[in-house]
């Protein structure tokens, strides 16, 4: 268990995809994402191993809900800002974890 005070140190805030480019680099097929947390936090840049159930034209315009303080992270030669945020399949594709109507980029789960 942890406590209420644990759950609010993780800061899970909705943002839009706004460019979508491929990762040939990754050891598994993978995006480099560009996301829009809004004025607070701006842009920030995440690799997503979504290539399954999504193409890049459905992820552009996307609202999607990110980790968006954990530090940054080295993947091969792509600096991840944030991490997005999916669930898995049966068969093991990942989907993402969206709000059901659009809400305005940067704001936090609670």
């Amino acid at each position: 268990m942890i406590s209420w005070e644990d759950f609010e140190k993780v800061e899970l805030r909705v943002g839009t995809i706004v460019d979508v480019q491929a990762f040939p680099e990754a050891r598994k097929p993978a995006y480099k994402l560009k996301v829009d947390f809004g004025p607070e936090l701006g842009v920030r840049k995440s690799s997503a191993q979504i290539t399954d159930l999504y193409d890049r034209e459905s992820l552009l315009g996307k609202q999607v809900l990110a980790v968006t303080n954990f530090p940054p992270k080295q993947i091969g030669p792509f600096l991840s800002e944030c991490l997005v945020t999916g669930v898995q399949t049966e068969d093991g594709a990942v989907t993402l974890v969206s709000p059901d109507t659009p809400v305005p980029n940067g704001r936090k789960l609670f």
